[in-house]
């Protein structure tokens, strides 16, 4: 009785499967909780702060007839500016160009990087060197990208028309100023632009393949095709999707390539969604409906996101 009642004394809650027993490992669970919020919190406050914040004081704005200028006091107009929006070709246009853009820059940009990737992952000689100057546009900021094509482009000097010229294949044209070649030649910008961090993603997975799936392929007779179709493309499936997603939603969201090479011109044809909104912003100080047409790129987005999530879980399902 002596033992039993110190044993008590001292803090042990009785056998291990008895209420005092679990009841008293449940306190480390928590404070492994609090210690993983501690460790979280200094990620999480600059993106509430950053991210989260500005979302939601747009969307609040987009209810408002927000205006520049001191003076004036915001008036709450319920969804007028959404109505307004229904009926704004201009809006459309842009929406459909940025649809056009988006889609135009990203099937090419992944099926060019898929390419790329699967040569980068041969073992050739002087490999290292071709991945570095693979990921030369990467890291280059779009400005500077955008005033390199600019000068590319220039219909007097520029190196496509002189190379024209030099072929005998005509005087060159004014690539970003013609009504029929300015988004083409955007396009084409883009997809030079964003290749590389698709091939980065694409070769990551490559390379995460076991090697001995495609021995084993080969020694069943195999071809290249049918290899890549039944063992590189299963295994490669995740990270394309994921890729895809995030360079549609990137592509659609562009601002700085479009406005420095064509500030949306010529006659609106390279006008996206996120440069209107500019525009009806800080050019025309109507700060509202702006923030009416964020919200309607940011229910794009989430349109996009959750046929990615879908796709991701039932593939899940599927393995």
């Amino acid at each position: 009785m002596t033992l039993a009642n110190a044993t008590v004394q001292s803090g042990q809650q009785g056998p291990p499967g008895s209420p005092r027993s679990r009841q008293g490992r449940q306190t480390p669970r928590i404070n492994r909780n609090a210690g993983t919020w501690f460790l979280v919190l200094p990620a999480l406050i600059p993106i509430l702060i950053l991210s989260v914040g500005p979302l939601l004081y747009g969307v609040a704005l987009a209810f408002t007839d927000a205006q520049s200028g001191r003076t004036r006091s915001t008036q709450w107009v319920g969804g007028l500016n959404f109505q307004d929006l229904l009926h704004d070709t201009l809006f459309w246009d842009s929406f459909r160009i940025g649809l056009v853009w988006a889609v135009g820059v990203t099937v090419p940009q992944f099926l060019l990087a898929l390419g790329l990737a699967l040569l980068l992952n041969q073992n050739l000689r002087m490999r290292w060197l071709a991945r570095a100057l693979a990921i030369i546009p990467w890291a280059m900021p779009e400005v500077v990208v955008g005033i390199m094509w600019r000068l590319v482009y220039n219909p007097d000097a520029g190196v496509l028309n002189e190379t024209i010229r030099d072929l005998g294949l005509g005087d060159g044209r004014d690539w970003l100023t013609g009504l029929a070649t300015a988004l083409p030649a955007v396009i084409v910008v883009g997809v030079w632009a964003g290749m590389p961090q698709t091939t980065v993603a694409l070769l990551a997975g490559l390379q995460n393949t076991p090697h001995e799936l495609h021995e084993a392929a080969a020694l069943d007779g195999a071809g290249a095709w049918r290899r890549f179709r039944t063992v590189t493309w299963p295994a490669l499936r995740p990270v394309a999707l994921a890729i895809t997603a995030l360079n549609f939603i990137w592509n659609f969201n562009s601002f700085a390539l479009v406005y420095v090479l064509t500030n949306g011109g010529p006659g609106g044809r390279t006008r996206l969604p996120m440069l209107f909104a500019y525009e009806e912003a800080f050019r025309y100080g109507q700060f509202g409906y702006a923030a009416a047409m964020g919200c309607v790129m940011v229910a794009v987005i989430s349109v996009v996101l959750a046929f990615h999530l879908v796709g991701r879980l039932r593939g899940g399902e599927d393995q």
